[in-house]
């Protein structure tokens, strides 16, 4: 493996037991801390796929899957105030719609690289995000699903309330869901600037 990589399977790792802890920790009344920090790992797979190619993304998606869920099992050991500080759920939750998102979004970005610069990051990132919410807080949260950790009290997530406070009845966890998802989709077009700025000055360097 190529040292020119390395930056980008230490941002994956960073980016994912950063927002395995982040998650569990609400910012205002919809949103999860982990919704400003996760989908930063899209624009790291995007760059290294327009870089270095489709071959170079998935290594570093698969090394960067498997350093982020070590360290994410070894947070299921560390306790912290309010219980470990990732469960195991989320480890879980976190690792499977990981390695799915991402590895669809780096063959949905092979498959738009000739297309106009900006379709292939904005598409693969709203496609693979929507995945992404989708399989996460329903794995880390969905109270059809406590037989995964029977330990871990969810109920809190688990609260019937309006969606977003002004929907129809729902579960806390899919208001969570679908804040987070908004929040994605609209990282997904921001990170048009760092990916555009980044990218150009990588390709001039491996040029």
């Amino acid at each position: 493996m190529s040292t020119r990589y390395l930056p980008g399977i230490l941002a994956m790792a960073t980016i994912v037991v950063a927002s395995n802890i982040l998650v569990q920790f609400l910012f205002g009344q919809w949103l999860t801390w982990g919704a400003f920090t996760y989908p930063l790992a899209f624009l790291v797979t995007d760059i290294m796929n327009r870089v270095y190619g489709v071959s170079a993304a998935r290594r570093v998606v698969f090394i960067g899957f498997l350093v982020g869920v070590a360290c994410s099992l070894i947070g299921t050991q560390i306790m912290g105030e309010f219980g470990p500080l990732v469960t195991l759920r989320i480890a879980v939750g976190s690792g499977i719609a990981f390695l799915t998102a991402q590895l669809l979004d780096v063959a949905i970005f092979d498959r738009l690289r000739a297309a106009k610069w900006w379709q292939a990051p904005v598409f693969s990132s709203i496609i693979g995000s929507s995945v992404d919410t989708f399989l996460f807080f329903s794995i880390a949260f969905s109270a059809q699903l406590a037989f995964l950790e029977p330990v871990n009290d969810v109920s809190w997530a688990n609260e019937v309330l309006p969606l977003l406070g002004m929907g129809p009845e729902a579960p806390l966890w899919v208001s969570l869901a679908v804040a987070d998802w908004g929040v994605k989709m609209a990282l997904a077009l921001i990170a048009l600037i760092p990916f555009r700025i980044v990218t150009r000055r990588l390709l001039a360097q491996v040029a």
